[in-house]
């Protein structure tokens, strides 16, 4: 009787529970709506254009505060 309850209470293999976690990602990617490629493509173009603008943004404001620190340093130098 102890032995039929180690049994029952022992977890499956490594490899099942691996297995068993594949086929229900798989499972679970069958049922995604994937976006149509022109909607790929449209938001795709908006985060690089999104990206572009903020890297433009903080070069100027990196490109300012080291002028400005330059100023600063160079205030006693004639």
């Amino acid at each position: 009787m102890a032995n039929a309850t180690k049994n029952k209470n022992k977890k499956p293999s490594w490899f099942k529970r691996t297995g068993a976690k594949i086929k229900e990602t798989f499972s679970e990617l069958k049922r995604v709506t994937w976006p149509k490629f022109g909607t790929v493509v449209k938001t795709t173009g908006v985060v690089l254009v999104i990206v572009l603008a903020f890297l433009i943004i903080v070069t100027a404001v990196d490109l300012g505060l080291a002028e400005l620190l330059k100023l600063l340093t160079n205030t006693g130098a004639v």
